[in-house]
């Protein structure tokens, strides 16, 4: 999820038609026999919702969320990364407190509803445990933490999230934080800090992919330095196909697969964005979604759909993002390309607004002229080979 106020984050539905849901993959397709993942799944902040059933087929027309069980069969999206998100606060003990408390309970929201449908998703801590789920026919839910904010001054909680199954993990998000300088900071850092940079080491010492999206140039840096281990940017975009600090540079992209790791692309920061006050105060009230009731998440989602009509968050679309993927690839090579379109929370343009677009992509990565092999790298293989060589 994305605070408005910190990320200035796009949404994921703009521009979208009510009845656009591809039909489900034919049995045996190029897309639906490559295991899929996504590296960053805002969708928890549903589960929450009353009356909202991540079991239950969900539409663009009537609803805000952009991943559920049918969906994601729909579009083969076999697993990937749920986000323990914080939102920044200040960097004070009673701060870090509350932040704490809310993504343990998150956390716990994520362990929940996975354990309610046991046939048809189950956790995975490594690599093998998603080999082994896609083999049993089963969705694959890993667990990620967007914003280390709320382990405080405390490196020991990274070990208590570690046995609640974390498994990737940023050092901040859209302000500076106690670990290092963001993106769109103000650079207080000049990169880590002296305590992100024990961060780095304690990730590396616990076998937790380190994620550095939303991290300064200079963050990456020093985090690309110092981590004995590849890292992934869970969901970025190029910065060649829009400039924006959010995004990765090219140079960045070449010493990110010289390391070993993998940039998995995003559909946000691709062309200025149209935040207009009507907009700002819909994103407001879906950052509280979870807390309405059905009536007022209806309510919601009509005038978010109305605004659509008439106004687009994106100059970007489709187009415009396999644009971008392609010359990703020819940056950082298929080594070192995977996905994280950043759904449910501000992801999604025209002609790919949820989950069920996928296997477009593949189509149009097979017509590029790359092989299954490699399109399967960029769904997954890069993903699991970056999890596999932790230290643990």
């Amino acid at each position: 999820m994305k605070r408005i106020a910190l990320l200035l984050a796009a949404t994921a539905l703009t521009g979208c038609s009510a009845d656009k849901e591809l039909a489900k993959q034919p049995e045996g397709s190029l897309h639906s026999r490559m295991l899929v993942l996504d590296t960053h799944l805002d969708t928890p902040l549903h589960f929450e919702r009353e009356g909202w059933s991540f079991a239950d087929r969900h539409t663009l027309a009537t609803d805000l969320s952009q991943l559920d069980i049918p969906r994601m069969k729909d579009g083969n999206l076999d697993g990937g990364f749920f986000a323990i998100y914080t939102e920044q606060g200040p960097l004070t003990a009673k701060a870090y407190a509350d932040a704490l408390a809310f993504a343990r309970a998150r956390s716990d929201l994520i362990d929940r509803t996975i354990a309610k449908y046991p046939d048809a998703i189950a956790p995975a801590l490594t690599a093998a445990d998603a080999l082994r789920l896609n083999k049993e026919g089963k969705l694959i839910a890993f667990k990620s933490m967007e914003n280390s904010y709320p382990l405080g001054e405390d490196l020991s909680l990274l070990g208590e999230f570690y046995k609640k199954g974390l498994r990737l993990a940023g050092p901040v998000h859209s302000k500076d934080n106690q670990f290092a300088d963001s993106a769109t900071g103000e650079g207080r850092w000049k990169g880590l800090s002296p305590l992100g940079k024990q961060w780095v080491g304690e990730m590396n010492r616990l076998g937790i992919v380190i994620d550095a999206s939303h991290s300064s140039d200079a963050a990456f840096d020093q985090i690309l330095a110092l981590s004995k281990y590849p890292i992934l940017l869970s969901h970025s975009s190029l910065r060649s196909a829009y400039d924006h600090p959010r995004n990765l540079d090219e140079g960045r992209l070449k010493a990110l697969a010289a390391k070993g790791g993998a940039m998995c692309i995003s559909t946000i920061f691709m062309s200025t964005m149209n935040m207009s006050p009507e907009r700002a105060k819909l994103f407001g009230a879906y950052e509280r979604i979870g807390k309405m009731s059905p009536t007022e998440q209806a309510d919601l989602t009509r005038q978010w759909r109305e605004l659509d009509k008439t106004e687009l968050m994106w100059a970007a679309d489709f187009e415009a993002f396999m644009k971008m993927i392609l010359r990703a690839i020819e940056v950082g090579g298929v080594d070192h390309i995977c996905f994280g379109a950043d759904w449910d929370g501000g992801g999604g343009l025209p002609g790919i607004e949820d989950i069920s677009a996928l296997p477009k992509v593949t189509e149009r990565l097979k017509t590029a002229g790359y092989s299954d092999a490699d399109i399967e790298k960029m769904w997954s293989g890069n993903i699991l080979r970056v999890l596999a060589a932790q230290g643990k």
